[in-house]
């Protein structure tokens, strides 16, 4: 069954709803999803599949340093077992970038880790969970295991539709959850807005679910204003998920938990029944280099987003240029996506991502990214430009355009 026609069988009933396992094994991910640095690649091919961040602006000198450091330590605590909550040099570091006590946070194996703690804790065996649409793939894998019905929201220019999750609400659905990625929204690229994160957190407390906010590309952001993000640690119905994989190296697994209080004891105690505590090596190498120099993070932040910013613009451009009239496109503001829509109704986006492939360009076509009703996404392309350079972009756009030519 595909996964267009998996959603008309399971959006039928009101409000529509998904069923997880069936969605998820409809959706197939070997088209780039999660390997794509782990595969032999053509040599000319350009691969603008993964939200993979650039080996430039990783700061592989420094943690070897920092690394170096804390192996040096007598006794080199680094290597022996830790708390589960983790190193408490690296959680007082988090949580003062949070603006939390230190007690509300939880160190992790990256944000997926987060992700699927909270699901196990969150979620009742099939139980409703109210989620982005179109959705990062992943997520549904995450809740294979509860069983759960998912009830899709669309994703727009402003972000996750709270007015949409609010007529549901209304209308009688009660998640036990609610999932969305805030800021630059994969794969839309949008953020939600400021009252919409108001609205969301005021929804959760009313209806009492829990909401999880999946904030991986949190600090990337290279334009516009600076994205709110203490309206969600300051609630107690929001479990706020983060991860150092975009800034410091996806092969860190690294990531954390910013909890309610009521809810640290049940989550330190299903980790410590799990794999116990995170690697204590990684901890305490990225609390050595992120407490060497305070603006350390900061800085490398700063590198990056520049990086970012110009690659997505010089993607843009080369769009336009290459293939003029042919996409619709939102000049990014942060993140590692451009999610542009064909508007030429002449083209076919299936054979557009073949024909694309054909010249050596590649890119996750939308109908990847399951979707329900409302949206467009079978019209999109998701262009990860995190790891490419510009002259590579422009040529990918050059071949982008090639693949349009043959359909006009």
């Amino acid at each position: 069954m595909t996964t267009t026609a998996a959603l008309q069988t399971l959006t039928h009933s009101e409000p529509p709803t998904w069923t997880s396992t069936e969605l998820a094994r409809a959706f197939t991910a070997p088209k780039g999803f999660g390997d794509v640095t782990l595969r032999d690649r053509h040599p000319d091919a350009i691969e603008l599949l993964g939200g993979i961040p650039d080996p430039s602006v990783l700061p592989s000198a420094e943690l070897a340093e920092a690394t170096a450091r804390v192996l040096s330590v007598p006794g080199v605590p680094a290597l022996q077992y830790g708390r589960t909550e983790g190193v408490p040099a690296l959680r007082e570091w988090i949580a003062a970038r949070e603006g939390v006590p230190v007690s509300r946070i939880l160190v992790t194996n990256g944000g997926f880790h987060g992700i699927s703690l909270a699901v196990q804790l969150v979620v009742e065996r099939g139980g409703l969970v109210a989620v982005d649409n179109p959705i990062f793939p992943l997520f549904l894998r995450g809740l294979e295991l509860s069983d759960a019905k998912i009830l899709p929201i669309t994703v727009g220019r402003d972000g996750f539709d709270v007015a949409e999750l609010e007529a549901h609400l209304v209308a009688g659905a009660r998640p036990s959850a609610v999932y969305t990625v805030p800021d630059f929204h994969n794969p839309s690229q949008h953020s939600l807005t400021l009252e919409g994160r108001r609205e969301l957190v005021r929804l959760a407390e009313q209806y009492n679910f829990i909401l999880l906010a999946d904030n991986p590309y949190r600090e990337l952001g290279f334009r516009g204003e600076e994205l709110d993000f203490e309206v969600f640690n300051s609630s107690s119905h929001v479990i706020h998920i983060n991860t150092f994989t975009k800034t410091l190296g996806p092969g860190l697994r690294l990531g954390w938990l910013v909890l309610p209080e009521r809810l640290v004891p049940d989550f330190v105690s299903l980790r410590a029944r799990q794999d116990s505590h995170s690697s204590q090596l990684v901890e305490h190498a990225v609390a050595e280099l992120l407490g060497s120099t305070p603006t350390f993070f900061d800085d490398t932040l700063a590198t990056a987003r520049t990086l970012y910013r110009q690659r997505a613009d010089a993607l843009s451009a080369a769009l336009e240029a290459e293939a003029p009239g042919v996409f619709e496109i939102d000049a990014p503001e942060g993140g590692l996506f451009l999610w542009p829509r064909i508007a030429d109704d002449s083209i076919d986006a299936d054979k557009l991502a073949d024909d694309a492939t054909a010249e050596g360009i590649s890119y996750q076509r939308g109908s990847f990214f399951p979707s329900g009703p409302g949206t467009d996404s079978d019209r999109r392309l998701r262009l990860s430009y995190g790891d490419t350079p510009i002259e590579r972009l422009q040529e990918g756009a050059v071949r982008l355009g090639r693949a349009v030519a043959t359909q006009r």
